[in-house]
């Protein structure tokens, strides 16, 4: 099992400065070979203390010359947000930086505010990203770009210096919808999720449906998914357990602030019908419940705890990749690094043996 660590930038509430959140991050990142991790996975949002990074193919490259085997991912790039043309120079730079390292990962967005700050029309995301996805990753194939779309019309040309190696077997779309379950499917992607259902729901729901389309479109067994999961662990089963249900919730809420969770506007926004259901039922179900679903299926516990959880999500799902967020909710940097260095002593080895 290739397990990795996925940085989110998070400012807690704005209680910190953004120099020590940047700074917490970067020592974080590159802990991570060191420790054995496989990956290491960096978002891009923007604007909010929710998360901040604006450009983490910026931060990989830093991180490319800070470290020798691990590998970089973006986690992910929004593609709505950027230029195909421009995303496709800077994975190729990124892979020649790193001597063939970089992971593509690639995203539709969900937050009106970060929408809103680069004057994009919600509505057009899912056309946006089917477009320019396939650009994208045609150009990593090609070593050139073109395309004849409404939105991002462009005359073939070269991507230089040219990518040394194509990204379709280290390819990776999110996929918290059913449309975009199907279309990273029909990119011939590896599916990226982050955890927030039960794992019985997605073993009979999303991930099916996912495998399925992979056959239909490519003839062939789809990748294992990605899960992405909050990730805490301590030796004493109390104090993780105390710790968990101190930050977790902590974060939950930031999402379900940032993205709106509760609002009317994704009953309006083509694509996002998905979201409008979802939001209808959080309603229904009432925040507090919804949290403790949601810490229910991450990461934490003692070390055996956490494998013992991990072995019955793989009973459900068959092999799956892992990737852990690690600090978030405002959990204190020294805790947050006790939690990553005990994960990588006692869990790691186990998982790798898998």
């Amino acid at each position: 099992m290739d397990v990795g660590i996925l940085l989110i930038f998070q400012n807690y509430l704005g209680r910190g400065s953004d120099e020590d959140v940047v700074r917490n991050e970067m020592r974080l990142a590159e802990l991570a070979e060191p420790l054995g991790f496989d990956k290491l996975w960096s978002v891009e949002h923007h604007f909010t203390d929710y998360a901040a990074c604006p450009d983490n193919l910026q931060f990989l490259s830093w991180l490319a010359g800070r470290t020798s085997k691990i590998k970089l991912a973006t986690g992910a790039v929004i593609v709505p947000w950027n230029d195909p043309l421009r995303v496709a120079e800077k994975l190729a730079l990124l892979d020649h930086l790193s001597g063939g390292r970089a992971i593509l990962g690639l995203g539709r967005g969900l937050a009106r505010v970060e929408y809103s700050g680069f004057g994009i029309d919600m509505g057009e995301s899912r056309d946006r990203f089917d477009e320019a996805s396939r650009m994208i990753i045609e150009a990593l194939d090609k070593g050139f770009i073109e395309g004849d779309g409404p939105y991002y019309p462009q005359a073939r040309t070269e991507i230089r210096p040219r990518p040394p190696a194509g990204f379709r077997d280290r390819f990776y779309c999110v996929g918290m919808s059913p449309d975009s379950v199907e279309q990273a499917a029909e990119l011939g992607a590896r599916l990226m999720i982050f955890s927030q259902q039960t794992w019985e729901m997605f073993a009979e729901g999303a991930l099916p449906a996912y495998r399925a389309s992979f056959r239909k479109h490519h003839g062939v067994e789809p990748p294992p998914p990605l899960t992405g999961d909050l990730m805490f662990c301590h030796e004493d089963p109390k104090r993780a357990e105390e710790l968990a249900m101190e930050y977790m919730p902590n974060y939950f809420l930031t999402i379900i602030r940032h993205y709106e969770i509760m609002g009317e506007h994704f009953k309006t926004a083509k694509g996002y019908e998905h979201y409008a259901s979802a939001a209808d039922l959080f309603k229904q179900v009432g925040l507090e419940t919804s949290a403790n679903v949601y810490c229910n299926v991450q990461t934490w516990g003692t070390p055996e705890m956490i494998l013992e959880k991990l072995r019955r999500r793989r009973e459900l799902l068959g092999d799956f990749e892992l990737n852990l967020v690690s600090s978030y909710g405002g959990m204190p940097s020294e805790d947050v690094e006790k939690s990553v260095r005990l994960f990588a002593r006692e869990v790691l080895p186990e998982l790798h043996r898998w």
